[in-house]
Formats: C-alpha cells, structure tokens, sequence
C-alpha cells in the first residue's frame, strides 16, 4: 500500500511537471519526458533521475539561463519573493510538488536500525535546497503552511515504514504550537510513540513554557522531542532545562575530526553529561567516517546517522534495502 501511494506521488509530480509551458523549463520538460519513456513502469526512478539532472545541469551549465552566484548551502542567501516563486510555493501547498526522504538512524554501538528522520525534497529547474525553500515560504507568512504540506507528506511515505522503526520529523517551534498539528499528529496512522518531533530553527525565549505546554499533552501519550544541541536551535540551558527533550542531536560540527580534535571531545563529553543529567538520548549527524564512528561510540552516544550509515532517499527500494540488510544481518548472527 505504501509503495502505491509513493508511486502515484511521483507520478502526480511528474504530470504537474510536464504540464508547465514556461520556456525557461522546457529544456528540463523534455529531459523528463526521455526518462518517463526510458522507465514507463518505474515513475520513482524517473523523477528521481530527473532531480539528479536538472540539479547537476542548473549549477554546472545554469541551462539557458545567465550563470548566477553560487549560494551558500548552510546558509542560503534570501532570495527576492517574486510572482513565478509564489507559484511555486502555491504548487508546493497543493501537494504536488515535494516527496519526502528518509535516513536511516541506528544504534550505538551493535549498528541496529532503529529509525528513519523524514527530509523534504523539492521539485524545482534550479536545484534550490530545501533550506531555500522553507525560508523564502517564511519570508512572505507561508512557512507554517509548507511545513505541514511537507508533514503531510512524510506521514503518507510513512506508511512504507515497518511498525518497529521510529519516525523524527523536523518541525520549527512556531509551527509545533499551529492547533493544526495535534489534529494531524492524532489522526495519521503512526502510533504516537513512533514520532519523533526534532525542533528546528531558535526556540525565543518567551515561547519555552507556550511549547512545553502545548506538546505536553502529545508527549504524554508517547511522542518524543529531540533538540539541536549545536546550532540555532539550542540558545541556552535554559532551552533544555525547560523543554526536558528525549533527545539531543549534536550535528556535523560536533562530529567533525572528533576522532583527531581534544577540543571536539571535550565540547561532545559535556553535552554527553548533560543529557545524563536529564536522562536523555545524546544522538550524532553527520558520521561520515569509520573513526569518527568510533569516536562517538565511546563517548556513549546511543544513536548515530550519516553518509557513512546510511543517505536520504526518496526512493521505496532503499528503504526496502536497509530491512533487507538488517534482517539477513540478524539472522546469519554474530561473525565468528
């Protein structure tokens, strides 16, 4: 059931897609047609080939397009709100332009796969980041609304997920205390102690108690918070002294050259002693090498996600894959 609704997704973007007349896209338009004959029964593999191309083309040719600056990808520069974007953003609200990635999260240190974090993926002729996305929606009041869009997504792929796995979905603060998400929360086919709700974005000051209040009712029955403990997300001690999440993610500038820096390990040594200190979860991004594996495996972090373990995908047959290997890796047992 989960592949077909991945399946009919795909497909509704692609005839989104082929259906625009701007000329501007029609080099990306006739790239895509290629593929959907190339792959006439596979319209995952077709529209996930079409992202590839049209990004690679965007930022190594810019098409017909006059060559324009390289954006930053951690911080992407604000971008003028014009008519053709709110088209976009409007397309994007209608649901039918965006899918949902998910990367496995696993273990620490026996490697099982525990869970998946659900990232939203942009259909688009310029290969703009999800980032850039969500901050030109937030610069013109649409931010809340693409994110539930991008929600109600992830909780539909969701259901390809086996019921054991949980699912972290990446919320901002402002958008957590919008009444729509408990209704939304509450009525998808996820047992509320498989969400995982990650804040992103800076959690004010003023707003602590307002968001502890309102996903206290959700946290009772099960659903778990997880917080950044190195970028914006995580301002103060206060945040975590208030918020007692379950979970505190330490992103990639933590784990870089953690296996080679003193000063990494003693920065992640200290958040590992304050999420004991509130008995919660400390969890590594980004692990992209077997030292640095190593690394945070000692320092006893409890979960691990990265390149190294695992990259998003869009696309049903990895996800499927990651199963696959866990369950032969289960049943041939430990190497002799």
């Amino acid at each position: 059931m989960g592949e077909i609704s991945v399946r009919w997704q795909a497909q509704e973007i692609i005839d989104v897609l082929l259906a625009e007349s701007d000329p501007e896209s029609e080099w990306t338009r006739a790239r895509l047609r290629d593929l959907v004959l190339a792959h006439p029964d596979d319209p995952e593999r077709a529209l996930l080939e079409h992202l590839t191309v049209t990004t690679a083309h965007a930022n190594a040719e810019g098409g017909a397009k006059e060559p324009s600056p390289a954006r930053p990808v951690a911080m992407p520069a604000p971008v003028p709100f014009t008519r053709r974007s709110r088209n976009k953003i409007e397309a994007v609200l209608g649901d039918k332009m965006l899918m949902t990635a998910f990367q496995p999260v696993r273990q620490l240190p026996e490697g099982h796969l525990i869970g998946v974090e659900a990232l939203t993926r942009f259909v688009s002729d310029d290969g703009a980041s999800a980032d850039h996305w969500f901050s030109e929606a937030e610069s013109v009041g649409l931010g809340a609304d693409l994110e539930i869009a991008a929600l109600l997504r992830a909780l539909t792929a969701a259901q390809s997920v086996p019921e054991h796995l949980f699912i972290a979905l990446n919320l901002t603060p402002a958008t957590c205390l919008d009444p729509r998400i408990q209704g939304l929360l509450e009525h998808s086919q996820l047992a509320m102690d498989r969400i995982i709700i990650e804040l992103t974005g800076q959690v004010p000051l003023d707003q602590y108690d307002s968001l502890a209040a309102g996903l206290a009712p959700l946290r009772q029955r099960g659903l778990r918070l997880a917080v950044d403990g190195g970028g914006a997300g995580f301002t103060s001690m206060d945040q975590v002294l208030v918020l007692r999440p379950d979970v505190i993610k330490l992103d990639r500038r933590f784990i870089e050259d953690i296996d080679t820096s003193e000063g990494q390990l003693l920065r992640v040594a200290a958040m590992a002693e304050l999420a004991r200190s509130i008995d919660a979860e400390l969890a590594a991004e980004g692990v992209e090498t077997d030292a640095e594996l190593a690394a945070v495996t000692a320092l006893g972090m409890t979960a691990a996600q990265g390149y190294l373990l695992g990259r998003p995908s869009v696309h049903p047959l990895d996800w499927n894959a990651w199963i696959r290997s866990e369950s032969e890796t289960a049943a041939s047992g430990p190497a002799s």
